[in-house]
């Protein structure tokens, strides 16, 4: 199980803009301790997942670890269950992602999709709790519900005595459904849809009429819940509805990255999908704690985590969050500055503190820029960067410079680590 090296893979969630942009956040960002890297290291640039596919972080991450996503993927449902520590019992339950969300109840049009940011962990899981186990009235049917991290959640729709399909719509109007994947609506209406079968069986069509059910049942409850009520009082949107989308019914199934790469393959993650992409494909997972809003003390944390992992660990996968919100709100100033915290704190001391014979890979998941406000197919920069191997003529990490680096453009991001491992780490 020897490598030449041990190799950190660092991933800035949406941290990539569009190469069309006249200026990207990575451009304007400060940030010495990415630009040391990409200096003295390879530089290239990766479409995550292919050409023409603006990935949603779940297929993206899957890809970054090595596989083909269109060979393993389940949809985000059981990979977002998995990740909050929920079994799924393939058949008869499908998974869904879920967002809290404010509507107006009586016509069911959407006031804001994820209640404004605003609602806190505590809240999402006193919510989740009046919705779990919920008797859906027809087929035996019921619901499993988990808050998982702010306005997120997991809704596992079930049946006694019934089998399910995951060949659903979203009822999220701003993704439609394309097979087992999701991608982003160009132009909706603001209303809850109703679930519709996408093919036609009897599997399916319970799975439609199940999910509307809950809907329903969900507003009813939510919408006079003490928690809305009291968010009501401060001025605040309540969170009356679940949006769902993502649905599948059964686990990823694929080669564990231990025995893929023949090492000791550690994912440190904070979010739901992360988490359960790392115990899906059989990584050590290590679960960070929920950021606390304070930039230092957060990614001081993550960096002792990094560090430990990669004194017991061969390969050390590590995805921060930061970067990905505010490019989806837009705000081109925040995105700038989450990225210089990431390179005051985290980067800059990892580099000071870099153990011997430790290689580093830095790229994105995606692109989100803040200029189209949703994830792009844009190539994302990457960057390899370790002791004994000649750098090239790239000087910072951004999108163009790093395009032009001598490691070239991956066509598909699971391209990537196989043949960095195979280049440059395995003995």
């Amino acid at each position: 199980m020897g490598l030449r090296y041990k190799l950190l893979y660092l991933v800035l969630d949406g941290a990539a803009d569009r190469l069309s942009d006249p200026e990207t956040t990575l451009e304007k960002a400060s940030k010495p301790g990415l630009d040391k890297i990409a200096k003295y290291g390879l530089c290239g640039a990766m479409y995550t997942v292919g050409k023409g596919i603006a990935p949603e972080s779940d297929e993206a991450v899957i890809s970054l670890l090595g596989y083909d996503p269109h060979e393993v993927y389940t949809g985000r449902g059981p990979i977002e269950a998995v990740g909050a520590g929920l079994s799924l019992r393939e058949g008869y339950e499908i998974a869904f992602r879920a967002n809290f969300a404010t509507i107006d109840p009586s016509s069911y049009r959407i006031i804001d999709r994820r209640v404004g940011r605003s609602l806190t962990s505590e809240e999402a899981r006193q919510l989740a709790e009046a919705l779990d186990n919920l008797d859906l009235g027809a087929y035996g049917g019921y619901a499993r519900v988990k808050a998982t991290i702010g306005h997120r959640a997991v809704v596992i729709i079930g049946s006694r005595t019934h089998r399910l399909s995951p060949m659903v719509e979203n009822n999220d109007p701003a993704y439609e459904r394309k097979g087992l994947i999701s991608v982003a609506a160009k132009e909706f209406q603001p209303f809850l849809k109703e679930v519709k079968p996408l093919d036609n069986t009897v599997e399916a069509r319970i799975t439609a009429e199940l999910a509307n059910l809950f809907t329903r049942k969900a507003v009813e409850i939510l919408d006079k819940h003490p928690v809305n009520e009291e968010r009501r009082r401060k001025g605040l949107l309540p969170a009356n509805a679940i949006v769902l989308r993502d649905a599948g019914g059964s686990i990823p199934k694929a080669t564990p990255l231990n025995t893929k790469y023949n090492c000791r393959f550690a994912v440190l993650a904070e979010m739901p999908v992360e988490i359960g992409i790392g115990r899906i494909f059989g990584a050590d997972t290590i679960v960070l704690p929920p950021p606390t809003g304070d930039p230092r003390r957060d990614y001081e944390e993550r960096l002792d985590a990094t560090l430990k992992a990669i004194s017991k660990h061969d390969i050390v996968y590590v995805h921060l969050k930061g970067p990905d919100e505010p490019g989806h709100d837009g705000d081109f100033e925040l995105k700038k500055k989450r990225i210089e915290e990431i390179d005051k704190y985290f980067v800059q001391p990892l580099l000071e503190n870099r153990p011997s014979r430790l290689a580093i890979i830095v790229t994105a998941d995606h692109a989100t820029p803040p200029s189209v406000k949703s994830h792009t197919d844009d190539p994302v920069p990457v960057v390899f960067n370790a002791e004994g191997v000649a750098p090239d003529e790239v000087d910072a990490f951004t999108e163009k410079k790093c395009y032009r680096g001598r490691l070239g453009v991956y066509e598909h991001g699971w391209q990537l680590l196989p043949d960095i491992y195979r280049r440059f780490l395995a003995e």
